[in-house]
Parts: C-alpha cells; structure tokens; sequence
C-alpha cells in the first residue's frame, strides 16, 4: 500500500501561484498513475487532474491552462503547480494513487491533504 504525504499547501493572494508536492512511499511510485483532487467548503471532492506512469497528463475544464500535474520518479514526488491563482479554487488538495499505471485503473490511497486558501 503506498503512503502519499502532501506539502506546500497555504495562503496566496489572488493572481498568484504556488506548487503543491507529494511524497509517495510503500509502493512502487513509477508504475503508478497519480492525480490531485480537492474539496472546497461545501462541495463535493473534484479530481481535477491526474498524470500516468509515463508522464501523460489529463485536467479538468476547471483547470485547464492555469495547473500543471508533473512527476519525477527518481524522487517520488508528484507536483501541483498553479497559477493566476482565484479564491474560488480555496480548498483541501489530496493527492491520489492510482491502482495501475493509467487513470483508467482505480484510486487506492489518497493522502491526508494540505489546505489552500486563496485570498481577494
């Protein structure tokens, strides 16, 4: 079972950006796809984007063009950068792990999340 432990969560102003990390361990970090989700203050969790074990990528409309999913196996870590960054995108981030090595698998670990707040 991998362990994913998130970092670089916190308070940036609107316009900005921040990068988002998370650490995996336990498991076999290159063979597996990764994504991020999140969930904002009274909505539901929204996967937003994921990464395979090759380094595809895929994104919600949500966040197409503004966040970036990236990988580096050599670290087990898999990143979050976003920019032009809006409050509405205030929420706990997870990251997740996929099953096998694409998004079409299933998720089976999600770490405990860091919290981004977006202020006006």
């Amino acid at each position: 079972q991998v362990q994913l432990v998130e970092s670089g969560g916190g308070l940036v102003q609107a316009g900005g950006s921040l990068t988002l990390s998370c650490v995996a361990s336990g498991s076999i970090f290159s063979r597996k796809a990764m994504a991020w989700d999140r969930q904002a203050p009274g909505k539901q969790r929204e996967l937003f984007a994921a990464i395979t074990s090759g380094g595809n990528t895929n994104y919600a409309d949500s966040v197409t063009g503004r966040f970036t999913i990236s990988r580096d196996n050599t670290n087990n870590t898999v990143y979050l950068q976003m920019n032009s960054l809006k409050p509405e995108v205030t929420a706990v981030y997870y990251c997740n792990s996929y099953v096998g090595s694409s998004w079409s698998s299933a998720l089976n670990a999600w770490g405990q999340g860091t919290l981004v707040t977006v202020s006006s």
